[in-house]
């Protein structure tokens, strides 16, 4: 039965006769008396009686009507859906992030994200490694990444999205807590580091001590720890100074000041596949201020 078929049997049944129902969906009026015959022989009952001036719904004419009602609301929703996806509009999406992603910018693009395309369905996934986000990317799991330092891999676009301040975080009984005043890089040199493991996170530990080396300081290593909880925690244990993106400052861990360190900071970049062109990852990218068309930077060495 065709969806034209349903229009012509609902529009008889909204308007009461053959004659209104023509006009209203702009066809002759022999061609749907025509149709509507055909359907009654098909189904081997009469679907509509004439009650004084008007045509009304036998039973199963009824039945008939209220079902075709359904599916032709069915297939107006399913062209709409179409119509939202072709734009980017409707469909879902992944996006992969670490601490230092939803702890500053992300969270906030991600609400705007869901003010602007209420019908694209988001899912959230936490990473710990960089390195293990690239491969989320690689193998399907995630349509964009949030991070801080990408892996260099031919097969993945990146683009800088924001830089944000990188923070020290100091023991509050510590000398150096004893102002907020934002602090040189040479101060790393005073105090033990509290850091993450190089086997874990290479490129987030040689951050830091390339920050150092950079500062002419020769970095002590107090503790090491796996997760942000620990590393504060070891903080303000009095293991240590953890250098950390300023963003972590909203954990508001006891026992643990902070001051920002001067003039340096870390960048956030989103990457995606470089095959990737569907329209809601544009949208996406577009929502955050970020062209995949562009030229992507140079990642930092």
């Amino acid at each position: 039965m065709e969806l034209r078929t349903l229009r012509y049997l609902a529009a008889v049944a909204q308007e009461g006769s053959v004659s209104a129902a023509a006009r209203h969906l702009q066809v002759s009026q022999p061609t749907l008396s025509r149709q509507l015959r055909d359907l009654e022989r098909r189904l081997g009952t009469v679907l509509f009686v004439r009650s004084g001036r008007r045509l009304v719904p036998t039973p199963p004419g009824e039945v008939l009507v209220q079902r075709a009602i359904r599916l032709l609301a069915d297939a107006e929703a399913a062209l709409d859906e179409v119509r939202l996806a072709s734009e980017g509009r409707k469909g879902h999406l992944t996006v992969g992030f670490a601490g230092s992603g939803i702890n500053g910018p992300l969270g906030a693009a991600l609400k705007r994200l869901r003010t602007e395309l209420p019908d694209v369905s988001l899912s959230l996934v936490d990473f710990f490694d960089n390195a293990d986000m690239t491969a989320g990317l690689l193998n399907g799991r995630l349509d964009v990444a949030v991070q801080r330092l990408p892996v260099r891999d031919a097969r993945i676009e990146t683009r800088l999205w924001t830089r944000e301040p990188l923070t020290l975080f100091l023991p509050e009984s510590h000398a150096l807590a004893r102002t907020d005043a934002p602090a040189p890089v040479s101060l790393l040199g005073e105090i033990p580091l509290v850091i993450w493991p190089r086997e874990q996170a290479p490129l987030a530990h040689d951050e830091i001590i390339a920050l150092c080396h950079r500062a002419g300081v020769v970095p002590r290593i107090g503790a090491r720890g796996h997760t942000v909880q620990t590393l504060l925690a070891l903080v303000a244990a009095e293991f240590g100074a953890a250098v950390m993106t300023d963003s972590y400052r909203v954990l508001h861990r006891e026992g643990v000041r902070t001051r920002q360190l001067t003039g340096v900071s870390t960048s956030l970049h989103l990457a995606w596949r470089s095959k990737d062109d569907g329209v809601i990852l544009r949208r996406f990218l577009d929502s955050l201020g970020v062209s995949p068309s562009s030229q992507p930077r140079e990642l930092p060495t």
